[in-house]
């Protein structure tokens, strides 16, 4: 009885153990013939609580907008400059105060204000005062004001396409390296259907002991390029999810359209969109535009000023709209200054020196932005063309390698072949499909690259 207890909780814990690890607790070496578990997708590791995101390219697009720190930070900017630019506007105008005040003045032995400028023992002053300045500062402000808010508009649009390159990657990354999991699942399970094969064969005296060992070192080699692929793609979606979702969620599945048809702009539609919408040429002419009202600010600083001035309200020793003696409290004045610089020990011209400086460079920054953009057009353009230019090619070579690791098999149950051409098939077929994937996200990425120039996102 003791006997039967012990090989009871012997087979319980071999059971346990199998049922654990996923596998069968039969003893066998991991090289042996049997075949493996497949690699687990790290898709199918989502909570099965949370529903499942569905995603396409224009949703990603959209969470990132809403999500990135950087993206918002520039459009944070460029709203703050548009309050600056409303401020400078303001200030151009006639500006409204109600100002209170009471002064109380010792008398001296007369009964009079010792202070001059005082009228009364007690004085109240209760007025309303519109001022108004008139100078060419403050209207080179306010020019400054709206080149820099166009400016910060630019830099926004320029980081919102920046973003769109980010996300396009990000997006096309996943759904390239599901592709590259499913193409490492398939090599993997090839590998192991030919060793078992040449397990086979070498039984019934038809092949050497030598295929048997080429054949799992190739079997083991497709499974850490398995492996790989599950991390690559862990990976791939783990960037996505850090991009897109304002909390950690990895929980959601992309569209697969990598390899849907999308047709390449031609030349002069690429160079009219972005003769038009450049926004780094924007950016860098409104700098020029800010910098040159920067100069006539400063050269202000030789002209007069004019302030207006117009008070009513009432000046008197009670606090009241009308006197002991019923006359009236409430009456207006008026007042206008003009401000004429004489001498100033030469500031003014060293500001206006400095604000040709910065003029100078900004023309400099936008003569090279506009070099830059004819010479991005043309590079941007060509590696696109030639990325879809080889995405035929590249799917074709996929096509080739599939069916060619078939038939190099095919002739080596028959005899026809040796070992290490089906092994040459195998990573002919594995590094074909990885490169048709690669090269579909890089068509794509280069289109998203075209539209930092364009504003036009080519979709399908």
């Amino acid at each position: 009885m003791k006997l039967y207890r012990q090989c009871a909780l012997s087979w319980i814990l071999a059971a346990s153990v199998a049922l654990f690890c996923g596998g069968p607790a039969t003893g066998q070496e991991p090289n042996s013939s049997a075949e493996t578990a497949p690699a687990k997708n790290p898709q199918q590791g989502t909570d099965s609580k949370t529903a499942v995101v569905r995603l396409t390219l224009q949703d990603a697009l959209a969470r990132a907008r809403k999500n990135s720190v950087q993206f918002q930070s520039t459009l944070t900017d460029s709203a703050i400059a548009r309050q600056d630019r409303f401020q400078a506007g303001a200030a151009l105008l006639p500006s409204v105060n109600f100002n209170n005040q009471a002064l109380y003045t010792q008398l001296n032995q007369n009964g009079n204000p010792k202070f001059i400028a005082n009228n009364a023992a007690h004085e109240y002053i209760s007025q309303g005062n519109v001022h108004e300045v008139l100078d060419l500062a403050s209207v080179s402000n306010f020019r400054r004001a709206s080149a820099a808010a166009a400016a910060a508009r630019a830099r926004a649009e320029i980081a919102s396409r920046g973003l769109v390159v980010t996300v396009v990657q990000s997006f096309y990354a996943v759904a390239a390296a599901q592709q590259k999991f499913q193409s490492a699942q398939k090599t993997a399970d090839e590998g192991d259907r030919f060793f078992k094969l040449t397990q086979d064969l070498e039984h019934g005296g038809e092949v050497a002991h030598s295929d048997v060992i080429k054949a799992e070192l190739q079997m083991q080699e497709r499974r850490r390029q398995l492996q790989e692929a599950q991390l690559g793609l862990l990976n791939a979606r783990l960037d996505l999810a850090v991009l897109i979702f304002p909390d950690f969620n990895d929980n959601y599945e992309v569209a697969d359209d990598l390899h849907s048809a999308v047709p390449l702009p031609t030349l002069s539609e690429v160079q009219q969109q972005a003769a038009r919408e450049n926004p780094d040429v924007r950016a860098a002419l409104e700098a020029v535009h800010a910098a040159g009202a920067d100069v006539t600010g400063a050269r202000a600083g030789y002209l007069p000023s004019l302030s207006l001035d117009y008070w009513y309200g009432i000046d008197a020793e009670q606090f009241a709209v009308n006197g002991p003696n019923g006359v009236s409290n409430l009456g207006s004045s008026a007042s206008a200054t003009i401000n004429i610089p004489i001498w100033n020990w030469g500031s003014t011209q060293s500001r206006i020196k400095q604000a040709e400086l910065r003029r100078s460079q900004a023309q400099r920054e936008l003569s090279l932005a506009q070099r830059k953009l004819l010479a991005e057009i043309k590079s941007l353009y060509a590696e696109a063309e030639t990325a879809l230019n080889e995405l035929g090619g590249l799917n074709r070579s996929a096509e080739l390698a599939d069916e060619s690791l078939r038939l190099t098999t095919l002739r080596y149950k028959s005899g026809e072949a040796t070992v290490l051409e089906v092994v040459d098939a195998q990573s002919t077929f594995s590094q074909s499909s990885f490169a048709y994937q690669d090269g579909a996200v890089r068509y794509r990425v280069a289109l998203a690259n075209l539209q930092t120039l364009t504003g036009v996102l080519t979709a399908p």
